[in-house]
């Protein structure tokens, strides 16, 4: 499970978009002994994969559904209004459908991608979000988890205590990716393995996503810097004519991005 770079850019696009239709049979069925892949105890090989750019999230039942991806050729997904899907997923212990969308205008996502469930670093991951959920509430946030799992693979995954390798409950949507196309918007697909990269995307209330990061599988990710990274974003989304400083953190010092005004800063640090 390892890592690539982050950034963030607080400027929209139109991507063009196209669309694309395909049924997602969710399995009836699962196991909770799985066969994990050599490659994925330590970090994958480089491959040459260019995904396509777009999806969307919802609530839903046990039917199959069909996943709407609109895909885009715009690069990079930062800048860019975020990939919309319609999924199942499971929340309070029950199968629901979370669409993305839904969230446009009222609150910001934190959309987060994991390899597989019943696997090592991933339960330390969902967990720690998820003992943190009311933090992100108080910045009107909202988390959503996303593997290739079916929903029912999930669903005992949160039936499974912590102590055992399991979730216990959780406070927002683990969402099924069984058909991978949510994966593939996002660009975090591994083709060769048919799992998610640790892609963690950052989207605003306009719907545009404003950071990401894609750590490869061996390497979890961090709440608290998460957290900062919202922060910093809220904060120049609420003062357009100030920038965040590395390591920056509310109630510190920001920044004119200015050449004379700049020197404020750089005078008193």
């Amino acid at each position: 499970m390892a890592c690539s770079a982050a950034s963030t850019t607080l400027f929209s696009s139109n991507p063009r978009a196209f669309s694309i239709n395909s049924a997602s049979p969710i399995s009836n069925s699962f196991s909770q002994s799985l066969s994990i892949p050599k490659s994925f105890i330590g970090l994958r090989k480089p491959l040459q994969s260019h995904a396509p750019r777009s999806v969307s999230l919802t609530r839903c039942s046990r039917s199959r559904r069909s996943f709407v991806v609109r895909a885009s050729t715009d690069l990079p997904l930062v800048g860019n209004i975020a990939p919309d899907f319609e999924a199942e997923a499971v929340f309070d212990q029950e199968f629901i459908k979370v669409k993305l969308s839904e969230y446009i205008g009222k609150k910001y996502v934190i959309l987060f991608f994991y390899p597989l469930d019943f696997t090592f670093v991933c339960p330390t991951e969902i967990t720690a979000f998820s003992d943190r959920h009311a933090e992100f509430e108080k910045l009107n946030t909202e988390i959503l988890g996303v593997s290739i799992d079916s929903v029912f693979s999930h669903l005992a995954w949160v039936q499974t205590d912590r102590k055992s390798g399991g979730l216990g409950d959780l406070k927002y949507p683990l969402i099924s990716d069984v058909t991978k196309s949510i994966s593939k918007s996002y660009g975090v697909l591994i083709p060769d393995q048919g799992i998610a990269l640790r892609g963690l995307f950052i989207i605003d209330k306009e719907g545009v996503i404003q950071h990401s990061t894609i750590n490869n599988l061996a390497i979890g990710r961090s709440v608290d810097e998460t957290k900062r990274t919202l922060q910093a974003l809220q904060y120049v989304q609420e003062n357009p004519d100030e920038v965040c400083p590395a390591g920056w953190k509310p109630g510190e010092k920001s920044m004119k991005p200015d050449p004379k005004l700049s020197k404020e800063y750089f005078s008193a640090i």
